[in-house]
């Protein structure tokens, strides 16, 4: 068998998304400076980014519409009127939708305004990114999948590429390929949410130990084309309400990137009780509500996705860096509820680790204390202001709608702290949230079945819309959703719960299928449909569900998503 190859770097960067990039330009930026300024002068240190979607921005997905003040202090030579946003927000609305009508909002929220904020397709600015990156001396390397952390005597000394060429079983075939061992001063976990090696890392170390559980909504979207005019560049609409329970936390969204393109989605908090809700269905049942229907009416569907979104806030952050390793972006939990926004955040947490590592660098000192760095850095940012202020809402909602906005209420007043004694509020992991099927009195799949005939005009089911995500992997592989233990599913699961697995996945990797002869139900796996959301491994109701890394290059491609 084929040894693994030993790759040498400075620093090695997990993710090609935005936290990733902006790692590396500031870095390189700050590595520059130190150089001399002679034309083609080399960087003092390498930088390597590894990504592994196909190409930069094929796994990048988002609402988006983002604050650029902070991609301002990253490319601070480069003219605003040269970033690659679609429109700036030229008009926004919040609705309460009930089945049939629709109710405008006479304000917008607390903290919901986007008021000289812009509409991007992230993918579109990730592919930017990179080739700023590229140009100032950075390695950019999409279509390598990292499968595992490297450690030595209680550090992180780098991360190891998935082994290729090898069959369903897990045996080397003819093409087999071992990984290449990329060893780092310094390793940058830039993955998105629920990253695989940002679990392990946490769970090894316990960085988490002494945070809030992180909580999750799956956002599921759509890209469509319409006819010009129907829907105007840069206006935004959020709702509130339809299809979702009164106590499940969760909303749509419709927002304008051009004359002729919109995107159209859903935000559904994974802490429901009910077993059969399916976020897939939620969004067809929300293009029928009659002010969504006559927006899309002589649309056109160009693209779907969907993707999991890290809600818990400030007091769900783990300890974001230990010996060797530092943590940024979605990976860490760097979001902004409940304005739903992490790209500024990502971009700033990526800037400050960059700082602590060209600090590190300077000093050849790569331990968990001058690392800490980076958190000192954090706690004087503007990010850490955002975040503060808004440090429970998730966890108020979590009791409900009304105690929800009864928390959010008493947080505005006193700055985030809210009544609680402690100042701090308890989230609860996603999974923990069940009812048991026979305890749920009308189940999500009942209240909408007529609904749910799908006319593949307005609205599609699952597997036609997995054709609009792009989604293909190497069907020799083997199964990058492992399921632990498979008797968990068929004589627990299924039977107490229906098979959640099959509703909360948002592409139908999971079908519970039932035998003729003996009734018995059982669990197949389609990990080709899979589109990397990751919600499978935050939502079973057993963590008997994990979520691996496939091949390099498999996966989604989210154009312009």
């Amino acid at each position: 068998m084929l040894k693994s190859e030993v790759v040498e770097t400075d620093i090695l960067i997990v993710g090609g998304g935005v936290a990733g990039l902006a790692t590396a330009i500031h870095l390189a930026d700050l590595a520059a400076a130190t150089v001399s300024q002679v034309e083609g002068a080399k960087l003092p240190w390498n930088i390597l980014v590894l990504e592994k979607g196909s190409s930069i921005g094929s796994h990048t997905f988002s609402g988006a519409v983002i604050d650029s003040s902070t991609l301002k202090e990253l490319l601070p030579s480069v003219d605003p009127k040269d970033f690659p946003f679609e429109s700036p927000v030229t008009k926004e609305g919040v609705y309460f939708l009930t089945p049939k009508l629709a109710l405008q909002a006479p304000f917008t929220p607390p903290f919901m305004g986007n008021h000289g904020n812009f509409v991007v397709s992230l993918g579109k600015m990730t592919r930017w990114l990179a080739e700023i990156a590229e140009k100032k001396g950075v390695q950019v390397y999409p279509g390598f999948s990292v499968s595992e952390m490297l450690y030595e005597n209680g550090r992180v000394i780098g991360a190891k590429t998935i082994d290729t060429g090898v069959d369903k079983h897990g045996k080397p075939m003819d093409n087999f390929q071992a990984g290449n061992e990329i060893r780092a001063k310094i390793t940058i976990l830039a993955e998105g949410p629920r990253g695989s090696l940002t679990k392990a890392l946490c769970r090894k170390f316990k960085l988490d130990e002494q945070s809030n559980s992180q909580v999750y909504s799956t956002g599921v979207k759509e890209l469509w084309d319409l006819p010009e005019g129907t829907f105007e560049a840069g206006r935004i609409m959020h709702t509130l309400g339809f299809p979702f329970e009164f106590n499940h936390f969760g909303g749509g969204f419709v927002y304008g990137l051009n004359g002729r393109q919109v995107v159209v989605g859903i935000a559904a908090g994974l802490d429901y009780k009910d077993p059969t809700f399916d976020s897939h269905a939620a969004l067809q049942v929300y293009k029928k509500h009659p002010l969504i229907a006559k927006i899309l009416e002589k649309g056109k569907l160009l693209r779907y996705g969907a993707k999991t979104i890290p809600e818990g806030g400030l007091y769900s952050l783990p300890k974001f860096y230990h010996e060797g390793v530092m943590i940024v972006g979605d990976s860490a939990g760097f979001l902004s509820m409940p304005s739903l926004k992490g790209v500024h955040l990502a971009i700033e947490s990526g800037m400050l680790a960059a700082k602590s590592a060209f600090e590190a660098l300077k000093k050849n000192d790569f331990s968990a204390k001058q690392l800490s760095l980076y958190e000192e850095l954090f706690k004087k940012s503007a990010g850490w202001k955002t975040l503060s202020r808004t440090r429970n809402f998730r966890a108020g909602f979590g009791y409900g709608m009304i105690l929800g906005a009864f928390h959010f209420a008493t947080q505005i007043l006193t700055g985030g702290r809210g009544i609680t004694p402690s100042g701090k509020m308890k989230t609860h992991e996603d999974a923990a949230c069940y009812k048991k099927l026979a305890d749920v009195k009308t189940t999500f799949c009942k209240k909408f079945a007529k609904e749910l005939v799908f006319d593949k005009q307005l609205t599609f089911d699952k597997v036609t819309d997995v054709y609009f995500s792009g989604s293909k992997h190497d069907e020799e592989q083997p199964c990058h959703l492992r399921v632990l233990d498979l008797n968990l599913c068929r004589d627990v699961c299924i039977p107490k719960y229906g098979g959640p697995c099959q509703n909360f996945c948002p592409a139908e990797v999971y079908e519970i299928v039932t035998d003729p002869k003996t009734g018995k139900k059982d669990l197949h796996l389609h990990p080709a449909n899979c589109v990397h959301c990751k919600t499978c491994d935050i939502k079973d109701p057993f963590g008997n569900i994990e979520w691996a890394v496939p091949y390099g290059g498999d996966g989604p491609e989210y154009e312009n998503l």
